[in-house]
């Protein structure tokens, strides 16, 4: 009769971990920081037809490295119970924190009950009045939550990422100093010799949370915008606030406004602006 090798809970653990951040390490990085319009989510990304960064519900954003068939799961997974608790109770009963939590479980589920663990590292954010209201929540492989403080690097090198934009960041940033910011980060890992890489626009997936916005805040910038925004161009504005509000409140939809009634995990909607004018 054969006898199975025994293997002691903690070395099971640590072979888990390791997998995971080996993983996640060999993946393209992903920036998420406040600025002070909104949140900017920065992204390198050769594909255009996979996303890293999506919009789970009106003021919410989702950022992820890793192995895309697992996060994109857990992403629609997020869609759905944002759907069900707006429809079931408010819109305004969605919250970033709620739904970080619901991923934290089933990431520490996973983690500690099946043989694989998910090479995935996420960013949940939920835009606010102000930068300082922002939150940003970071969520490991095994369950881990972070309550990042208004900037935030995952996958790759993310160590080094960090640091650049901790050095860079000012969360009065506008939109093209943000985005500038942001690249920088992420061209200053991965070159020959160490030295900072030059990344084309093509290779970014750029989108934002915008807090002048009413309902839907989730937005791309893609095409000859992202490129005006790299170069810094002073001639691109951006969009202006709904009429009627404040950009330093947070608005949220009203029966006067319009309710929204599309979902954040319509697929067509996703790549449209929110404003047909756009």
């Amino acid at each position: 009769m054969a006898m199975q090798f025994y293997a002691s809970p903690e070395q099971i653990m640590r072979d888990r971990s390791e997998l995971a951040r080996k993983g996640i390490a060999r993946g393209r990085s992903a920036v998420v920081l406040s600025y002070s319009e909104g949140v900017l989510f920065v992204a390198e990304n050769l594909s255009s037809a996979l996303h890293k960064v999506s919009e789970i519900y009106d003021r919410i954003g989702f950022a992820a490295v890793g192995r895309y068939n697992e996060f994109e799961n857990l992403r629609r997974a997020g869609v759905r119970m944002a759907d069900l608790n707006g429809l079931s109770y408010d819109r305004r009963d969605v919250t970033g924190r709620a739904l970080a939590n619901a991923f934290a479980q089933t990431l520490g589920a996973i983690f500690t009950e099946q043989s694989k663990p998910f090479e995935v590292e996420i960013c949940v954010a939920e835009v606010g009045g102000s930068p300082e209201s922002d939150e940003l929540y970071r969520l490991t492989y095994d369950g881990s939550v972070n309550d990042e403080p208004g900037r935030m690097a995952m996958g790759g090198q993310a160590e080094a990422i960090s640091g650049v934009l901790k050095a860079q960041h000012r969360p009065e940033m506008s939109l093209g100093e943000a985005v500038r910011v942001a690249v920088q980060a992420l061209a200053s890992v991965g070159g020959e010799g160490g030295s900072p890489r030059t990344i084309a626009a093509n290779q970014l997936e750029v989108a934002l949370l915008d807090r002048r916005r009413v309902g839907r805040t989730f937005r791309r910038i893609t095409g000859a915008a992202l490129t005006a925004l790299l170069d810094g161009d002073a001639g691109v504005t951006e969009a202006a606030p709904e009429a009627g509000t404040r950009p330093d409140t947070p608005t949220f939809p009203t029966e006067e406004a319009g309710k929204p009634t599309t979902s954040a995990g319509s697929a067509d909607l996703e790549d449209k602006p929110a404003n047909p004018d756009e």
